[in-house]
Protein backbone atom coordinates (compact mmCIF):
# COMPACT_ATOMS: atom_id res chain seq x y z
CA UNK A 1 0.00 0.00 0.00
CA UNK A 2 1.43 3.37 -1.05
CA UNK A 3 1.80 5.97 1.71
CA UNK A 4 0.84 9.59 1.01
CA UNK A 5 1.44 12.60 3.21
CA UNK A 6 -1.22 15.27 2.63
CA UNK A 7 -0.30 18.77 3.83
CA UNK A 8 -3.20 21.22 3.51
CA UNK A 9 -4.33 23.83 6.04
CA UNK A 10 -7.92 24.03 4.76
CA UNK A 11 -9.63 21.45 6.98
CA UNK A 12 -12.56 20.83 4.63
CA UNK A 13 -10.32 20.25 1.62
CA UNK A 14 -7.93 18.11 3.67
CA UNK A 15 -10.78 15.91 4.90
CA UNK A 16 -12.21 15.54 1.37
CA UNK A 17 -8.89 14.65 -0.23
CA UNK A 18 -7.97 12.28 2.62
CA UNK A 19 -11.29 10.44 2.28
CA UNK A 20 -10.93 10.00 -1.47
CA UNK A 21 -7.26 9.00 -1.33
CA UNK A 22 -8.15 6.30 1.20
CA UNK A 23 -10.97 5.13 -1.07
CA UNK A 24 -8.36 4.73 -3.80
CA UNK A 25 -6.40 2.38 -1.53
CA UNK A 26 -3.68 4.74 -0.26
CA UNK A 27 -2.51 4.98 3.34
CA UNK A 28 -2.75 8.68 4.26
CA UNK A 29 -1.09 10.82 6.93
CA UNK A 30 -2.32 14.40 7.13
CA UNK A 31 -1.49 17.72 8.71
CA UNK A 32 -2.19 21.40 8.20
CA UNK A 33 1.07 22.64 9.71
CA UNK A 34 4.34 23.11 7.84
CA UNK A 35 6.75 22.21 10.64
CA UNK A 36 4.71 19.09 11.45
CA UNK A 37 4.80 18.12 7.77
CA UNK A 38 8.59 18.20 7.71
CA UNK A 39 8.77 15.98 10.79
CA UNK A 40 6.21 13.48 9.47
CA UNK A 41 7.94 13.29 6.09
CA UNK A 42 11.26 12.44 7.73
CA UNK A 43 9.80 9.96 10.21
CA UNK A 44 7.24 8.10 8.07
CA UNK A 45 9.02 8.08 4.69
CA UNK A 46 5.90 8.44 2.50
CA UNK A 47 5.86 7.39 -1.16
CA UNK A 48 4.47 10.80 -2.17
CA UNK A 49 3.80 14.18 -0.57
CA UNK A 50 0.88 16.44 -1.53
CA UNK A 51 1.98 19.88 -0.34
CA UNK A 52 0.03 23.12 -0.16
CA UNK A 53 2.11 26.25 -0.72
CA UNK A 54 0.52 28.50 1.92
CA UNK A 55 0.95 26.91 5.35
CA UNK A 56 1.40 28.07 8.95
CA UNK A 57 4.85 27.86 10.61
CA UNK A 58 6.70 26.80 7.42
CA UNK A 59 5.52 27.37 3.85
CA UNK A 60 5.31 24.64 1.24
CA UNK A 61 8.07 26.00 -0.98
CA UNK A 62 10.49 25.98 1.96
CA UNK A 63 9.49 22.41 2.85
CA UNK A 64 9.99 21.31 -0.76
CA UNK A 65 13.40 22.98 -0.89
CA UNK A 66 14.52 21.31 2.36
CA UNK A 67 13.29 17.83 1.43
CA UNK A 68 14.81 18.01 -2.03
CA UNK A 69 18.25 18.28 -0.44
CA UNK A 70 17.59 15.07 1.49
CA UNK A 71 15.58 12.79 -0.78
CA UNK A 72 13.82 12.17 -4.06
CA UNK A 73 10.34 11.66 -2.61
CA UNK A 74 7.75 12.76 -5.23
CA UNK A 75 6.12 16.08 -4.33
CA UNK A 76 2.88 17.46 -5.80
CA UNK A 77 2.30 21.12 -4.94
CA UNK A 78 -1.17 22.59 -4.35
CA UNK A 79 -1.82 26.31 -4.50
CA UNK A 80 -4.52 28.90 -4.98
CA UNK A 81 -2.05 31.01 -6.91
CA UNK A 82 -2.38 30.86 -10.67
CA UNK A 83 0.54 32.87 -12.00
CA UNK A 84 3.11 31.23 -14.25
CA UNK A 85 5.93 32.53 -12.04
CA UNK A 86 4.64 30.62 -9.01
CA UNK A 87 4.36 27.40 -11.00
CA UNK A 88 7.89 27.82 -12.37
CA UNK A 89 9.32 28.45 -8.87
CA UNK A 90 7.62 25.34 -7.52
CA UNK A 91 8.92 23.13 -10.32
CA UNK A 92 12.43 24.58 -10.29
CA UNK A 93 12.96 23.88 -6.59
CA UNK A 94 12.09 20.23 -7.14
CA UNK A 95 8.32 19.68 -7.20
CA UNK A 96 7.25 16.85 -9.53
CA UNK A 97 3.87 18.37 -10.37
CA UNK A 98 1.86 21.49 -9.62
CA UNK A 99 -1.95 21.67 -9.28
CA UNK A 100 -3.72 25.03 -9.13
CA UNK A 101 -6.90 25.39 -7.08
CA UNK A 102 -9.73 24.94 -7.79
CA UNK A 103 -9.26 21.50 -9.36
CA UNK A 104 -11.52 18.51 -9.95
CA UNK A 105 -11.18 15.39 -7.83
CA UNK A 106 -10.69 13.33 -10.97
CA UNK A 107 -7.78 15.47 -12.10
CA UNK A 108 -6.21 15.35 -8.63
CA UNK A 109 -6.33 11.56 -8.39
CA UNK A 110 -5.06 11.16 -11.95
CA UNK A 111 -2.06 13.39 -11.19
CA UNK A 112 -1.28 11.40 -8.05
CA UNK A 113 -1.37 8.11 -9.96
CA UNK A 114 0.82 9.52 -12.73
CA UNK A 115 3.50 10.84 -10.35
CA UNK A 116 3.59 7.56 -8.42
CA UNK A 117 4.03 5.61 -11.67
CA UNK A 118 7.03 7.76 -12.57
CA UNK A 119 8.67 7.32 -9.16
CA UNK A 120 7.89 3.83 -7.85
CA UNK A 121 10.97 3.44 -5.66
CA UNK A 122 11.39 6.88 -4.11
CA UNK A 123 12.51 7.00 -0.48
CA UNK A 124 11.85 9.95 1.78
CA UNK A 125 14.71 10.17 4.25
CA UNK A 126 17.90 8.58 5.52
CA UNK A 127 18.52 7.02 8.92
CA UNK A 128 20.78 9.90 9.98
CA UNK A 129 20.50 13.61 10.68
CA UNK A 130 23.57 15.76 10.04
CA UNK A 131 24.23 19.45 10.46
CA UNK A 132 27.74 20.84 10.56
CA UNK A 133 29.69 18.93 13.21
CA UNK A 134 26.58 17.30 14.72
CA UNK A 135 25.35 13.87 13.58
CA UNK A 136 22.51 11.74 14.92
CA UNK A 137 22.16 8.04 14.16
CA UNK A 138 18.38 7.61 14.45
CA UNK A 139 18.45 3.82 14.38
CA UNK A 140 21.16 3.30 17.01
CA UNK A 141 20.07 6.47 18.87
CA UNK A 142 23.65 7.75 19.10
CA UNK A 143 24.78 11.37 18.81
CA UNK A 144 28.18 12.67 17.72
CA UNK A 145 29.96 16.02 17.76
CA UNK A 146 33.11 16.28 15.64
CA UNK A 147 33.08 12.48 15.47
CA UNK A 148 33.07 12.10 19.25
CA UNK A 149 30.05 10.43 20.80
CA UNK A 150 27.88 12.54 23.08
CA UNK A 151 26.26 11.13 26.19
CA UNK A 152 22.66 12.22 25.81
CA UNK A 153 19.67 11.19 27.86
CA UNK A 154 16.63 9.74 26.10
CA UNK A 155 14.79 13.08 26.20
CA UNK A 156 17.87 15.08 25.18
CA UNK A 157 18.25 12.86 22.10
CA UNK A 158 14.57 13.20 21.14
CA UNK A 159 14.65 16.97 21.69
CA UNK A 160 17.77 17.40 19.56
CA UNK A 161 16.31 15.16 16.84
CA UNK A 162 13.08 17.21 16.76
CA UNK A 163 15.03 20.45 16.46
CA UNK A 164 17.35 19.10 13.76
CA UNK A 165 14.48 17.59 11.74
CA UNK A 166 12.97 21.08 11.60
CA UNK A 167 16.23 22.97 11.03
CA UNK A 168 15.59 26.65 10.36
CA UNK A 169 12.00 26.55 11.67
CA UNK A 170 10.95 28.03 15.01
CA UNK A 171 9.36 25.41 17.28
CA UNK A 172 7.31 26.62 20.23
CA UNK A 173 7.88 25.26 23.72
CA UNK A 174 4.39 23.77 23.71
CA UNK A 175 5.04 21.97 20.43
CA UNK A 176 8.36 20.59 21.68
CA UNK A 177 6.73 19.51 24.92
CA UNK A 178 4.09 17.63 22.94
CA UNK A 179 6.55 16.02 20.51
CA UNK A 180 9.17 14.94 23.04
CA UNK A 181 7.23 14.37 26.26
CA UNK A 182 3.85 13.46 24.73
CA UNK A 183 0.24 14.57 25.00
CA UNK A 184 -0.19 13.22 28.54
CA UNK A 185 2.76 15.06 30.06
CA UNK A 186 1.54 17.36 32.86
CA UNK A 187 4.76 19.31 33.39
CA UNK A 188 5.52 22.93 32.52
CA UNK A 189 7.27 24.32 29.46
CA UNK A 190 10.23 25.14 31.72
CA UNK A 191 11.11 21.47 31.28
CA UNK A 192 11.96 22.29 27.65
CA UNK A 193 14.15 25.22 28.71
CA UNK A 194 16.09 23.05 31.15
CA UNK A 195 16.74 20.34 28.56
CA UNK A 196 17.77 22.93 25.98
CA UNK A 197 20.29 24.30 28.48
CA UNK A 198 21.69 20.81 29.01
CA UNK A 199 21.91 20.22 25.25
CA UNK A 200 23.72 23.52 24.74
CA UNK A 201 26.34 22.46 27.25
CA UNK A 202 27.04 19.41 25.11
CA UNK A 203 26.86 20.74 21.53
CA UNK A 204 27.67 24.46 21.69
CA UNK A 205 31.16 25.96 21.56
CA UNK A 206 29.94 28.59 24.00
CA UNK A 207 26.72 27.51 25.80
CA UNK A 208 26.15 31.06 27.07
CA UNK A 209 26.24 32.36 23.48
CA UNK A 210 24.52 29.55 21.54
CA UNK A 211 24.77 29.46 17.77
CA UNK A 212 23.12 26.06 17.13
CA UNK A 213 20.00 26.10 19.33
CA UNK A 214 18.83 29.70 19.15
CA UNK A 215 16.17 31.21 21.41
CA UNK A 216 13.36 33.10 19.67
CA UNK A 217 11.97 35.35 22.38
CA UNK A 218 8.36 34.75 23.26
CA UNK A 219 8.08 31.76 20.92
CA UNK A 220 10.56 28.92 21.37
CA UNK A 221 13.73 27.60 19.73
CA UNK A 222 15.27 27.26 16.28
CA UNK A 223 18.10 24.91 15.25
CA UNK A 224 20.64 26.61 12.99
CA UNK A 225 22.76 24.72 10.47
Amino acid sequence: MKKILLVEDDETMRATLTYNLKKEGYKVSETGDGADALTIAREEMPDLIVLDVMLPSLDGLSICRILRKESEVPIVMLTARDSEVDRIVGLEIGADDYITKPFSLGEFLARIRAVLRRSPNARAVTDQLESGNIMLDLIARRAFRDGNELRLTHKEFDLLASLMRNKGAVLSRDLLLEKVWGYEYSGETKTVDVHVRWLREKIEESPSQPKRIVTVRGVGYRFEG
